[in-house]
């Protein structure tokens, strides 16, 4: 039976609402932040330091004083941006842009362009720092490769080939990263130093990984993947310890140390997997319902605030079969970031 956008988008709310009336959650979304300006989005950023959200938004970075919940700055002439990695060590943030294939470099107390460089590769995608190396590693996506850009100097300093499409890429604090790579269904992992590859392995069942949380003092590493799953791995034997169901559409992870769990926001059940992890055995303690395509995310471990973006679009039209699916545009005025609180 053929069914509607607008007649599946419904039945999907009812369905969350249904869950919500009868199932007692231990999160509520305490806030909407609504963000002025249309366009897409990719990931966001938490800044703990000072309490402010970063969120990548069409061409510019909105900064929410989460505090007040009031945007109080933007960074413009972000062309295709997609992640933002914020260095407190060295007062500035990097944002990957990846239409011109660049990283602007801002000031984290003035929210000022410093300046904008180009990388190695083409569409940057996701950006991580690594406070060890004082460096810049952006994942590009088109040239399957990372480029390495010094934070202190703004200067690039290396390029590192990769084995495959890159995702998200996390740093654990000793110097090492590691990437997801979308299309091997694998994980790389890279020395920040000598910036070479060390080793990979795959992540199977899991695939088309994209978002990635790492518990550094346990070196568990947690991989979301397209066919709603999250793959658990031992950094250091770098194997699969264990495989978590999730919702549908997921694109970002994040872990709580404070709390041992773990999140992965799926847009397209428009629900919140939350795991908990006690001693390797992970429970999947609820799936909390939140909108339609809040895909990605950022945590505060220090407040337990987890924040998704999104918004509401249009209706798509049916195409021919010849004709390429056009991108679903999100509605004017409509975008909004979702503020969920743990409440137990």
């Amino acid at each position: 039976m053929k069914t509607t956008l607008l007649g599946f988008l419904f039945v999907c709310s009812s369905v969350t609402l249904v869950n919500a009336q009868n199932v007692k959650s231990h999160y509520k979304i305490a806030n909407r932040i609504p963000v002025d300006s249309n366009g897409g989005w990719d990931y966001t950023s938490v800044d703990e330091q000072s309490n402010r959200l970063y969120v990548s938004h069409g061409t510019i970075v909105q900064v929410i004083d989460l505090n007040t919940s009031k945007v109080i700055a933007v960074i413009p002439n972000t062309l295709g941006v997609h992640g933002i990695a914020l260095a407190d060590d060295v007062h500035k943030g990097f944002i990957s842009d990846g239409k011109d294939s660049s990283v602007n470099i801002f000031d984290l107390k003035t929210n000022t362009t410093i300046t904008k460089i180009q990388v190695t590769g083409q569409k940057p995608d996701a950006i991580v720092y690594d406070n060890l190396t004082k460096r810049v590693f952006t994942m590009n996506g088109k040239t399957s490769n990372a480029t390495v850009i010094d934070a202190k100097t703004n200067m690039v300093v290396g390029t590192i080939p990769l084995d495959g499409k890159p995702e998200f890429c996390v740093a654990d604090g000793k110097g090492k990263l590691y990437v997801n790579l979308e299309d091997k269904a694998a994980i790389e992992e890279i020395d920040a130093s000598s910036m070479k590859v060390l080793r990979q392995w795959s992540i199977a069942p899991g695939q088309g990984p994209s978002g990635l949380a790492i518990d550094k003092k346990n070196r568990r590493l947690f991989s979301v993947c397209d066919n709603k799953m999250m793959v658990v791995s031992d950094a250091d034997k770098g194997s699969v310890v264990t495989t978590v169901p999730i919702g549908d559409g997921p694109d970002a992870a994040a872990f709580d140390p404070g709390n041992m769990r773990i999140y992965s926001s799926n847009g397209g059940d428009a629900t919140l997997t939350v795991v908990s992890d006690s001693a390797d055995t992970y429970k999947v303690l609820e799936n909390v319902g939140t909108q339609k395509r809040a895909r990605t995310m950022a945590l505060n471990t220090k407040t337990h605030h987890i924040y998704l973006p999104t918004a509401e679009f249009m209706p798509m039209h049916p195409v021919k079969a010849d004709k390429e699916k056009p991108k679903p545009t999100p509605m004017p005025g409509s975008f909004v970031v979702l503020d969920i609180v743990p409440v137990d």
